[in-house]
């Protein structure tokens, strides 16, 4: 079971590294609030991994707060959005 654990996170922090890459030359502005959307997803993820591992249920209260506030970011940063030039 150690095994499947380790490839989840293996798997995650290469998803994490290609995100990051589209973070930092995404195009315009959308592209890189879907990037951060998804490297927050990732995070969760990770978060989830972690908690299935340890068997410690904490991290579940910091998951949801993380959720909350992303999407929160996400459309306000969508809502009052300038265009790019």
């Amino acid at each position: 079971m150690i095994i499947v654990y380790g490839v989840a996170a293996t798997f995650l922090l290469i998803a994490a590294i290609l995100v990051s890459y589209r973070l930092l030359r995404g195009p315009n502005s959308l592209d890189r609030l879907v990037a951060m959307d998804s490297l927050i997803g990732m995070l969760i993820a990770g978060l989830a991994v972690w908690a299935a591992f340890s068997g410690n249920t904490t991290v579940v209260t910091g998951m949801v707060t993380l959720s909350l506030v992303s999407f929160i970011a996400s459309v306000s940063v969508a809502r009052f959005r300038v265009s790019d030039k």
